[in-house]
């Protein structure tokens, strides 16, 4: 299952961009920006839910932006907008680290989600989906990497750190690691060619053997059944996150014992990354597809209903499974039913929805434990939707199947 050592030497100038490209969004990620939550929410006297509703318009803004911004990967080398991207996110550390009122701070929120979460990691899943055609799969895979590296390392790291440095100066130094990948980017990627030249040289086609544009996606009935499965897990993922401290709280946990499980959890989630790419290779997307939401349902079953720490650690076992799959599965879903020429824009479009969901999730759980359903009540339903989401996906994905094309074997570098 694990990609093979002549696989990753041959190919690894472009693989570890992907992967630093990942690593790099560690900086506008949830599991990032939260560690300062108690520091910001008391330099600007803000209650749990006034820095909810802050990090929302902060996101939900950046999503909006995603859908234009992303489709400029059909456009531009990935050097180039990888490293006016990392440029960007920089900046954005800066502007958290000397923000100083509330509008600021949402403008600071924006630039965090938009260039980390929203655009190093849409170009690293973009250029990773179009490099690559006979190992799709196990590209994704390790270039997801990087996000399970930036939630093992960074949050423990920056936490110590606190303790000796003013939360603000953290912040200049996210900006000095996020300029450090530039010159890196550059360098591996000296030889790049551009996304129109190798579209053209993989001809990876989509269904109807067709390259379908994000306007003819948009038409089409397909992407309609898929819009929840992209939005699903990003909200309802997040919200388990951002709600862990209630969580806790109304299980009779102590919060210290729930996150001494999150190591369990990244890597559960390493072992399904490395697992989906190679299923991904040998069997295609259309198989996965409505499945992989299962165990996220599942996780939402499990720890909604029990009131025991071992469970809780097997739900997230099972929501860590379904996230692995999905750091990888979703773009290669995308390059294979609609084609690689306008992958950018339809990719851009998926990470808009996968940012709105992340917007979405906190607030709209948040909004529900304000009026007497706490967190868990709430779990039931949510895995009720991820069942509804499979049932849907079965259906959708199964009338769409036929209509593949015989998938190019050609890669950017041998296998």
């Amino acid at each position: 299952m694990i990609p093979s050592r002549a696989f990753l030497r041959d190919n690894a100038p472009f693989l570890s961009v992907g992967l630093l490209l990942t690593f790099s969004s560690s900086w506008g990620q949830t599991f990032f920006i939260s560690v300062f939550a108690g520091e910001i929410r008391a330099e600007y006297g803000l209650s749990h839910a006034g820095w909810g509703a802050i990090y929302s318009a902060g996101t939900t803004a950046s999503a909006l932006v995603m859908v234009w911004a992303g489709a400029l990967t059909d456009v531009l080398r990935v050097r180039v907008l990888g490293s006016l991207t990392l440029v960007g996110l920089a900046l954005a550390c800066v502007a958290m680290a000397v923000s100083w009122t509330l509008w600021t701070l949402v403008v600071a929120i924006f630039l965090l989600r938009l260039a980390g979460q929203g655009m190093c990691s849409h170009i690293a899943q973009v250029a990773m989906a179009r490099w690559f055609v006979a190992t799709r799969g196990r590209a994704l895979s390790v270039a997801a990497m990087g996000f399970s590296l930036g939630e093992a390392i960074l949050p423990l790291t920056f936490v110590a750190l606190m303790t000796v440095l003013d939360w603000r100066v953290l912040w200049v130094v996210a900006a000095v690691l996020a300029l450090a990948a530039l010159p890196i980017t550059v360098r591996l990627l000296r030889l790049e060619r551009t996304p129109q030249a190798i579209a053209a040289e993989t001809q990876a086609v989509g269904m109807g053997g067709r390259q379908w544009s994000r306007a003819a996606m948009v038409r089409h009935w397909l992407f309609w059944c898929l819009v929840p499965a992209v939005l699903g897990p990003s909200a309802f993922n997040t919200a388990f996150f951002f709600q862990q401290v209630h969580l806790a709280e109304v299980k009779g946990w102590a919060h210290v014992e729930l996150v001494a499980l999150f190591p369990i959890y990244t890597l559960a989630g390493v072992a399904a990354m490395l697992v989906s790419g190679s299923l991904i290779d040998r069997i295609g997307t259309a198989r996965l597809m409505p499945l992989y939401q299962l165990p996220l349902a599942g996780a939402f079953f499990v720890i909604g209903t029990t009131d025991s720490l071992a469970m809780a650690a097997v739900g997230l076992i099972l929501m860590a499974t379904t996230q692995g799959f999905n750091s990888t599965l979703p773009a290669a879903f995308w390059a294979e039913f609609y084609g690689t020429r306008y992958l950018g824009a339809i990719k851009a479009l998926a990470a808009a929805i996968m940012v709105f969901g992340s917007a979405l999730g906190p607030l709209l759980s948040g909004w529900l434990i304000d009026r007497g359903r706490d967190f868990p009540d709430q779990m039931v339903g949510i895995g009720v939707f991820f069942c509804a989401v499979c049932a849907v996906l079965t259906v959708a994905v199964g009338r769409a199947r036929p209509l593949l094309p015989r998938a190019a074997e050609v890669d950017i570098v041998g296998s």
